[in-house]
């Protein structure tokens, strides 16, 4: 989220207005980093279910996304399931995932790419859909995994090329450089 803020103050990503910060975590650092940094935050409860959200929730979420009049979400850090409601609210919602999808979905990506030997992960931009990682992919960065590798230091490496990879996607998205094709998702010159 940091990342995507300071691109677009630096005007590296341009026509791009970040109306709100939302978190599902009240306790997440960065609702307090984006208000420190001039962009209105605030926490909405996604409702009682853990991964999902339960009806009040979609309300909630639906109704901020109507009152700021907003065409994109980009997910960073979230770690609930869209629901298919709130994606159909806006034109595109993006997220960015710490492997090389359609590998290692879900929660501990670097974790279950170290356990399963691959010598290379990386983080991947996709478009969200109704299912768990399973978006049309734009961007995908690598990084060498290591014999010595630990989560956290996989997950730091894969961290600094994420900073790098979600402010690129949000770019080639707001300049409508994005032709998609089903599943495929071609960079216009």
């Amino acid at each position: 989220m940091l990342a995507i803020i300071r691109a677009v103050k630096k005007g590296y990503i341009k026509s791009l207005d970040i109306v709100k910060v939302v978190s599902d975590n009240a306790n997440a650092p960065g609702i307090f980093k984006a208000r420190e940094m001039g962009i209105d935050s605030v926490y909405i409860s996604p409702g009682e279910m853990k991964a999902r959200f339960d009806e009040k929730g979609v309300k909630r979420y639906t109704e901020v996304i109507k009152k700021y009049n907003a065409d994109y979400i980009f997910l960073a850090g979230f770690m609930r399931i869209l629901d298919k409601r709130i994606i159909d609210s806006v034109d595109s919602v993006l997220n960015i995932h710490p492997s090389l999808l359609p590998s290692f979905k879900g929660l501990h990506a670097q974790r279950q790419a170290i356990e399963y030997g691959v010598k290379v992960s990386g983080c991947t931009v996709h478009f969200v859909d109704a299912g768990v990682d399973t978006g049309s992919i734009v961007i995908q960065r690598t990084v060498p995994v290591f014999v010595d590798d630990t989560e956290e230091t996989l997950a730091d490496r894969i961290l600094t090329e994420e900073h790098k990879a979600y402010p690129d996607a949000i770019k080639l998205l707001i300049e409508n450089k994005l032709q998609i094709n089903g599943r495929i998702v071609k960079i216009k010159e």
